[in-house]
């Protein structure tokens, strides 16, 4: 190898590497360059020379990068075919590049000297100890030349604990050698980074006020830095003694830096990660050093110096750290008193509280969030709550809570001192909204933490904040409703503050009442308050809200004065026909609307809590209600249904089967009249007729204003509401002894349970046949030819609302739209809005009529084909969003609340068609998102924009979810282990991914109903196909949960039958087809390899086609295979344990398991493996041991796992 050739190559490379980073180079140009350099770096013989020369200082930065690049290469992919002495050459000439290679450590640019130090690490990974053990000595060495030198040397250091500890880079025999090395040297190392670190800060210290010295204090102060970052990759898992040794002399050095503006951050850092060790208690307690006078003046001084000089971002991050700091010794101090390690309360608890106290007030809305967590760990804490400098700190941070309930701080406003802060933490005033909700409920959770240790203070402030909201004058701020004139909008000065301090009453009232005996109960305080509240009258939609959320959190005081309840019955129907201005035509604000439902709601809830109390006034409360009703226009449909719906719960305290029934009948009297009308009849079994009724064919010329046929759809909506309300909530007694006195029992089972009957019974059964003659005809609106029927505004009436769209596609709703406009803007919105209630609701009462009227609605005549002929019509034009609905509010409690006696004739003849269609409809759905993504490459235009794309697949995850749910819900017992996630919400909580190992429940057994779908052929074909394919559908969430609860419990079932060849190599190919596409997902990954174990262990023995697509996985190893079988069929042979044998199985299909997009082309690095560093000991291990290794080093193999 020549000086030319080495010179002349060089040269090539230079000029490519310049192409490379022009900005104005050609893509050609660039690409020849890119390749070019990589074929030099895989294929030349002269790699290393030619590294070396470009890496001189006198080339440019980017070129050295380029030289130190390759020398990484070749060390990554070459050194193990390199000869010993070219490693030597390369080791030496990297090291010589360290000792006098770079520019100054102020000049040097941070990206050569991150490959530099890459390059060394590289070349540890596989050669110390055993190799190199002088490596620890060379480093010292270096970096007694200088502080360039020294700061490579802590890159170094750092970059091997992070690839060996912290993201375990390398092969596991590897790993172990290097870190037990670190270990047995770590005294060296620990003590080698404290004296760089001290060293460096003395001279930073001493220079860094001489101007001359500038650059010199400069320098020191960057290996500070450095040093400072090395350590805290070292804290995380060193042993405890390093961290608290020479009475904590790391932990006061670092205390001492907080006060060094270019080390605080360091130094927070490193303390912060020392602060949040785990581990043995007996090992932590040093820590409570923390707690001292000196440090505690440290922590206090620095927090005070930061906040001092305002807002500049170095020092808010240094706050934000320090704030963490705080927080992480609050749950140190929470986990050590009152343990075993007999640590008392520190001396300084109160300064600890009075500075943390001061986070929770500082402006930033993020550090007060981020000390509630510990105030929560305070307040709940056995021995710490009881201590009085804590009790003392209840009313300081009720105090401050009552500021921080405030909603300010919205990024794109000046209104309040958080505002600054929040352009810092949050993108947009939604992204702070939405921190800003979950703040406020964990504010929550925690005051009433410290309400139940101090439960009369809250209230007495929660009455002050009340009475002096209730007597100040209204101020709407700068920006005007769109409700109305002189009213609030959401960011009015006056409505915030309402807001907050309705929150803030609602949780201390309720945390009162559960803490307080009955007899300490402040009753007059409260009653007072109630009278005021109730005598303040509102124009404002957004207050009146805020009022009736009082009103209900101090109804619980007239279970005291039962004389009160008049008064507040009397405030919450003034409220339910609440408008701006009387007789309004224009369309109701959603501000307006929530105020009528909220008084509703308030209705409901004080009659299903406190019925007993509401009784006796039942009577009036009912001539309220019928009054009401009486005007058909002055309540929405909801509305009315809502008071009804308070008035049967009620009625359920009548405990009188007879009576109820009556005044039921006479509540749905006119519902029924209506209901059952020829017209109606004619209406709702007529697809064409129900068009028209509802107004859905009409051409109309203004969609805002002209609505001809809302009277009739609001009709149709009442007897709807009504119906689901009766079915809701009309019950029998809950005692067994009322229920039987009530007339309410009409026989018992052979088991000795009571059969039941409701006094909504007849009425609803008379009902049935119309509802499920209106669902049939629903369905069949989304025919194509009804479709065509549909007038113009009004063609895409049966299309999703907006909203439903933006929640499932998790777009955030713009805040002030909320409230301030129409509820539905044009008519189509309310067409929509009236399908879409409508279809669910129909649904709903189908799902409630099980529990509520049990035995009476199973054996009803018929009752499964009845189904068939209305809900399950016409399924393949009903889209995805419709069906969605119906399988979760109807189907699923139906299957739940079905005794086992109905099984056969009720559910079996419904749910078997129902899977074989589901089967069908998914498989076909997904065909076509694969066949997309296949598509996409090749950029097809066409009329679906992406925005749509993106919903049909999000839909058909999300239904996908429901599908595996309900067979799940309809096959699978859950003992145990699995009930935990069963009820995880089928909503895109895509967050729970994934634990990972995950051990399917091997208690999950099928159900009576599950077994008795599994006899029907044709079902049981479909629920096996759909569980296997749907492994290899992209949605991980459905595949974990299938596999993990569905798929074994139903072959299992099978098992036992003759399953054909074929039909046993799809199930187990589908399992590793499943691999292919969610291997990269660690749970998913862990619960399909147990399946494909399970199934290839179960049926290898009788199935030798299972080993044919075994000898198909890509990269398996023939001999391995052979093993494993031959253990598995000769059970003589199966010694290894569950676990082992797993592992080995896994071993073998690692071809088919999927890769993340970013590790399927990287290339491999293979690094070997040293000689062991510890002699494999002979089974006379404690003899043998000892006598061998004079030095006892040999004892860490005792204790080798």
């Amino acid at each position: 190898m020549s000086t030319e050739q080495v010179s002349s190559l060089c040269e090539q490379l230079v000029k490519a590497v310049t192409v490379i980073m022009d900005p104005a180079s050609t893509q050609r140009y660039r690409l020849e360059a890119l390749k070019f350099c990589e074929e030099f770096k895989e294929k030349c013989p002269i790699c290393v020379p030619c590294g070396l020369k470009l890496a001189e200082k006198t080339q440019t930065a980017i070129v050295r990068h380029f030289g130190l690049q390759i020398l990484e290469h070749v060390v990554k992919f070459r050194w193990n075919g390199m000869p010993r002495l070219e490693k030597v050459y390369l080791k030496n000439n990297v090291m010589g590049l360290i000792s006098n290679g770079t520019q100054n450590i102020l000049e040097e640019e941070s990206h050569i000297k991150d490959v530099l130090s890459r390059i060394v690490v590289e070349m540890i990974k596989r050669e110390w100890p055993q190799h190199w053990p002088d490596m620890l000595k060379e480093l010292d060495t270096l970096s007694k030349q200088g502080e360039t030198q020294t700061e490579l040397v802590m890159f170094i250091l750092l970059r091997l604990a992070e690839d060996v500890v912290t993201f375990q880079t390398l092969p596991t025999q590897r790993r172990r050698d290097i870190q037990q090395t670190l270990t047995q040297n770590m005294e060296k190392i620990f003590s080698f980074l404290l004296t760089t670190l001290q060293q460096n800060v003395n001279k930073y210290r001493r220079m860094k006020t001489d101007l001359a010295q500038e650059p010199k204090a400069q320098a020191n102060c960057r290996v500070g830095v450095a040093a400072l970052n090395t350590l805290a990759g070292y804290i995380d898992w060193v042993a405890m003694s390093h961290i608290t040794a020479d009475n904590c002399k790391l932990l006061e050095m670092l205390c001492l830096l907080l006060n060094e503006p270019e080390l605080q951050v360091g130094a927070a850092e490193c303390l912060l990660i020392a602060v949040s060790r785990k581990g043995k208690l007996e090992d932590r307690k040093p820590l409570m050093v923390l707690f001292g006078d000196v440090a505690m003046h440290y922590i206090l001084s620095a927090a005070q110096t930061a906040d001092g000089e305002g807002l500049v971002e170095k020092h808010y991050v240094f706050l934000k750290r320090l704030c963490q700091v705080l927080c992480a010794l609050g749950s140190q101090l929470c986990a050590l008193v009152g343990s075993d390690s007999d640590v008392d309360t520190p001396a300084n608890l109160g300064k600890y509280l009075d500075s943390f106290l001061a986070f929770t007030t500082h402006p930033s809305q993020f550090l007060r969030s981020s000390t509630q967590i510990t105030w929560g760990a305070l307040f709940r804490h056995e021995i710490l709550s009881r201590d009085p400098l804590l009790l003392a700190m209840i009313p300081k941070y009720l105090r401050a809570s009552m500021t921080n309930l405030v909603k300010v701080g919205f990024p794109s406003k000046t209104d309040s001192p958080s505002c600054e802060y929040s352009r810092f933490d949050f993108d947009s005033d939604e992204d702070f909204n939405t921190f800003f909700n979950s703040f406020r409920a964990q504010q929550g959770e925690v005051m009433r933490m410290a309400c139940r240790l101090d439960p009369r203070t809250g209230f007495q402030m929660a009455g002050e904040w009340l009475r002096y909201q209730l007597a100040a004058p209204v101020d709407i701020g700068a920006m005007n409703s769109k409700t109305g004139e002189g009213l609030c909008s959401i960011f009015s000065p006056s409505f915030v503050q309402w807001d907050a301090m309705t929150f803030f009453s609602e949780s201390v009232i309720s945390q009162m009442f559960r803490t307080l005996d009955k007899e300490e109960i402040p009753v007059n305080d409260g009653i007072e308050l109630l009278q005021l509240v109730l005598n303040f009258e509102t124009k404002d939609p957004l207050i009146l809200s805020c009022v009736l959320t009082n009103v209900s959190a101090l109804f619980p005081f007239v279970t005291y004065r039962p004389d009160y309840l008049p008064q507040v019955l009397s405030k919450l129907f003034s409220s339910v026909t609440f408008e701006v201005i009387e007789e309004s035509k224009a369309p109701r604000t959603r501000a307006v609307k929530n105020v009528r439902r909220h008084a509703c709601s308030s209705i409901i809830k004080m009659c299903r809590d406190y019925p007993q109390l509401v009784l006796p006034n039942f009577e009036m409360l009912y001539n309220h209600v019928k009054q009401l009703l009486s005007n058909e226009l002055l309540l929405t449909q909801m509305e009315k249904c809502a008071l009804m719906e308070a008035l049967v719960l009620i009625s359920n305290q009548f405990k009188d089967y007879q009576r109820q029934k009556v005044f039921l009948e006479e509540l749905m009297s006119p519902v029924a009249n209506l209901w059952l009308s020829e017209e109606m009849q004619r209406v709702l079994s007529d697809p064409e007729a129900f068009i028209s009724y509802v107004g859905a064919d009409n051409k109309i010329t203004d969609p805002v204003l002209e609505d001809p046929s809302g009277l009739n759809r609001s009709r149709i909506s009442f007897c709807v509401y009504t119906i689901l309300g009766v079915v809701k909530r009309a019950r029998w007694p809950t005692t067994l002894e009322e229920a039987k006195a009530g007339g309410f029992v009409i026989g018992y089972m052979p088991s000795g349970n009571p059969i039941y009957r409701n006094p909504c019974t007849e009425q609803v059964l008379k009902l049935l046949d119309n509802l499920l003659a209106l669902i049939r005809t629903h369905n069949n609106l989304y025919m194509p030819e009804m479709a065509a029927k549909l007038g113009e505004p009004f063609v895409k009436a049966l299309d999703m609302l907006e909203v439903e769209k933006n929640a499932i596609l998790g777009l955030p709703q713009p805040l002030l739209e909320l409230y301030d406009s129409p509820v539905y803007k044009t008519i189509l919105e309310r067409m929509q809005g009236f399908f879409c209630t409508l279809y669910d609701n129909c649904f709903h009462i189908l799902g409630n009529a099980g529990p509520s009227m049990q035995q009476d609605f199973y054996t009803v005549e018929g009752l499964a084909t009845q189904f068939l002929n209305s809900a399950f019509i016409n399924l393949n034009n009903i889209p995805d969003y419709r069906l969605r609905p119906m399988l979760r509010v109807f189907v699923k409690p139906l299957v739940l609340s079905c005794p086992s006696e109905h099984y056969e004739t009720l559910l079996c003849p419904m749910l078997g068609p129902l899977f074989t269609y589901l089967h069908v409809r998914l498989s076909q759905k997904w065909q076509v998102i694969s066949q997309r993504s296949l598509l996409c490459e090749e950029d097809t235009a066409d009329d679906n924009p992406e925005s749509q794309e993106m919903l049909e697949e999000q839909l058909i995850r999300l239904l996908t979810r429901e599908v595996m749910d309900l067979i799940t819900v309809c096959c699978v017992s859950k003992k145990g282990a699995a009930e935990h996630n069963s009820s995880a919400a089928a909503d895109g909580d895509d967050d729970e991914m994934m634990s990972t190992e995950v051990t399917p429940p091997s208690s999950a057994e099928l159900t009576e109903l599950g077994k008795c779908l599994m006899k029907q052929e044709d079902v049981c074909t479909a629920l096996l196909i759909t569980a296997y394919r749907s492994l290899c559908w992209k949605d991980t969430l459905s595949c974990q949960r299938t596999t993990t609860q569905l798929c074994w419990p139903l072959l299992k079932q099978v098992l036992t039958g003759n399953l054909l060849p074929d039909a046993v190599t799809w199930f187990f190919t589908s399992v590793l087809k499943g691999l292919q596409t969610h291997g990269q997902h660690d749970g998913c990954m862990a619960a399909l390899v147990h399946l494909a174990f399970q199934i290839y262990e179960a049926l290898r023995p009788r199935y030798a086609e299972l080993k044919a697509v075994m000898e198909q996985v890509p990269e398996i190893q023939k001999d391995a295979l052979e093993q494993f079988d031959c253990k598995l069929l000769n059970p003589s042979l199966l010694k290894a344990a569950d676990k082992r044998r797993k592992d080995n199985f896994k071993r073998l299909i690692a071809g088919c398991i999927g890769k993340p997009l970013g590790e399927q082309f990287r290339k491999e690095v293979h690094i070997r493996n040293l000689p062991s560093l510890f002699k494999k000991v002979k089974p006379s291990l404690e003899t043998d041991v000892l006598e061998n290794n004079e030095a006892g080093e040999g004892l860490t193999a005792l204790f080798e796992p």
